[in-house]
């Protein structure tokens, strides 16, 4: 992109992090993360602003120690944090002894010990090192400690210590990545400071290098204490060791003044200090790369995030969703369901298994579920902690082996209706037809159709029903004549066989009823003052509906079966058990 001038500096600054990008504003910090399903998971963070700081964090050199201390501190966290979406920082066996023995916070516990090894290694590579290089070729050269030329030497080590750690680095593919999310980064607050849309296209064009970068104050690190460094040995004798400890001690000083450089030159673009950005704009060519477009979208989405955030303090931070253990999981969905006082364990084992595509046994295991597994798993829960039925939750049920979506439009499908379905089929041949009376979901309808490959008709009085059960035909390949209307309203031809799981609670009961059928269509379920009341219009007309040797198969409520005998006195009925020994089954023949 050719050079522009900036137009809208801005001092949101950010972090690339595993898989995506952190920005930083005046009060808000947002972490955007692309998982392992492609989706960007976000976590944000209030932060106080500088007029709510104490003094000290606005006094030159000073705010500079403090900001790379906790820059230190904030990064490793955050890094720690992207990992998790990814659930790579999920503890072993010895890890989970320690915490439950000891009370140890891991996470903590792991953050502070990458701070302190990073902190080792800085110290081995840049100080260390580098003084015992610079000592080995001082020796034939008879150069003191105290000479320009010793320092410089050590200086130029240091320099090259530390390009080429960054260079290899870049080959390892994980930190690869990441140096393509802190291009993505850069370009992105590029983008903005030159006034443009924050689009991909956008800030595919812009540069991948910028004044603030951490690259560049890590090499005014090296450069400043260079001169530091030289100034204190030319009039500080001290051995070895103390020499590496008096180094330690400056650190402070040289990450303030290196700080106050960075935050000078960023407010410039004048030609005149060129010379001092050049070095750390060619070190950000190792450790920036080209970002693809999804890469660019999660660093705009982090920086959009922030800009929202600090112009709106009333909008709330928010946690990642991240990666967790199927046994984790099943706890927590547990937990959530006893909230809603819904102690079955079978309905946290269902939600957890669906959500996973994993069988029931197999969930008390510490197999690492994806983000997006865990989102909807607990989604649900919270839905089904309300008396939601756990199928209306979900979005569909199985009925005979088929799947068959439901919602409160219509009853969900019970296994007891399956058994009335079952000794239907019994009458059932390829050459017969069928009615499917009261359809509902059309669970009936579809699973005789399924299994027998014969005609089948179904009605029902609720459009909305007939709707769905269209879609579930459609879904498991049926082809089924619906129909709108009570009973046989709609209905101009006779059949082999009529099912119907037709309304059969009495209208008082209703509200006695468990919380979860509360949920249900009334019309589906109300049966009037007796609960035979829709029995009693379909023993008026079924006859007109039914061929010679023709079989009327229905289903009924405990201790209904007999009185709906009754209701078909001129007719040989038999009644039929389910699988518990409740009379569940009438069947009428003409």
């Amino acid at each position: 992109m050719k050079k522009q001038k900036k137009c809208n500096r801005t001092n949101i600054g950010g972090q690339a992090v595993l898989e995506g990008v952190m920005m930083r504003g005046a009060t808000s910090m947002c972490t955007s993360v692309r998982d392992q399903d492609g989706k960007i998971r976000v976590e944000t963070e209030r932060l106080k602003s500088i007029k709510e700081k104490p003094l000290i964090f606005r006094i030159p050199i000073i705010r500079g120690v403090i900001n790379f201390f906790s820059s230190m501190i904030m990064g490793s966290k955050i890094m720690m944090r992207s990992a998790e979406v990814f659930g790579e920082e999920e503890p072993g066996k010895f890890e989970k002894w320690l915490s439950k023995t000891f009370k140890i916070d891991l996470f903590s516990v792991l953050i502070t010990i990458s701070l302190l090894l990073g902190v080792g290694l800085a110290i081995f590579l840049f100080i260390w090192l580098p003084q015992l290089i610079t000592g080995l070729i001082a020796k034939p050269l008879n150069l003191s400690t105290t000479s320009v030329w010793f320092n410089l030497i050590e200086g130029f080590i240091k320099l090259l210590i530390f390009a080429g750690y960054i260079l290899l680095t870049s080959l390892l593919k994980d930190i690869r990545r990441t140096y393509m999310y802190h291009g993505a980064e850069h370009k992105t607050i590029n983008c903005f400071e030159y006034g443009l849309p924050l689009t991909v296209e956008n800030v595919k064009k812009c540069s991948r290098i910028h004044d603030r970068c951490g690259t560049t104050f890590m090499f005014f690190v090296m450069f400043i204490s260079i001169i530091v460094f030289s100034l204190v040995n030319s009039v500080v004798l001290a051995e070895k060791i103390y020499r590496v400890l008096l180094k330690i001690a400056l650190l402070p000083v040289v990450a303030g003044l290196s700080y106050e450089l960075l935050k000078g030159l960023s407010k410039t673009d004048c030609p005149i200090f060129l010379p001092l950005k050049w070095p750390g704009m060619l070190l950000q060519k190792i450790t920036t790369k080209e970002p693809d477009d999804d890469m660019i979208e999660v660093a705009i989405n982090s920086f959009n995030t922030v800009l929202k955030m600090d112009a709106d303090p009333s909008i709330m931070p928010q946690k990642f969703v991240t990666a967790m253990a199927c046994d984790k999981l099943l706890q927590k969905v547990k937990d959530i369901l006893k909230e809603g006082e819904i102690t079955d364990d079978a309905d946290a084992e269902w939600i957890v298994a669906l959500s996973a595509d994993m069988k029931r046994s197999e969930l008390n295991c510490q197999k690492t579920l994806s983000p997006s597994v865990v989102e909807n798993a607990l989604l649900w829960a919270n839905e089904r902690k309300t008396g939601k039925p756990l199928w209306y939750v979900v979005g569909d049920t199985e009925f005979y082996g088929y799947k068959i979506k439901v919602d409160n439009r219509v009853l969900i499908p019970r296994p007891e209706t399956e058994e009335v379905c079952q000794k239907a089929m019994q009458f059932i041949t390829k050459d017969s037809t069928v009615l499917d009376l009261c359809t509902g979901s059309g669970a009936i309808a579809i699973a005789i159709k399924k299994e027998k490959d014969c005609y089948v008709a179904a009605t029902d009085i609720s459009q909305d029903a007939v709707d769905l059960a269209k879609e579930n035909a459609k879904l498991n390949g049926c082809d089924i004549d619906f129909y709108v209307g009570n009973l046989f309203e709609s209905i101009d031809k006779k059949f082999d066989v009529i099912i119907s799981n037709p309304p059969y609670v009495k209208s008082e009961d209703i509200k006695s009823l468990q919380k979860e059928v509360g949920f249900e269509p009334v019309l589906a379920l109300d049966g009037g003052d007796d609960g035979l009341a829709v029995y009693r219009l379909i023993a008026q007309h079924f006859a007109n509906y039914l061929n010679e040797n023709g079989k009327l198969v229905l289903e009924c409520g405990m201790g209904e079966a007999q009185q709906i005998c009754q209701l078909f006195a001129d007719y040989k009925t038999s009644i039929f058990n389910d699988l518990n020994g409740v009379d569940r089954i009438v069947v009428v023949e003409i």
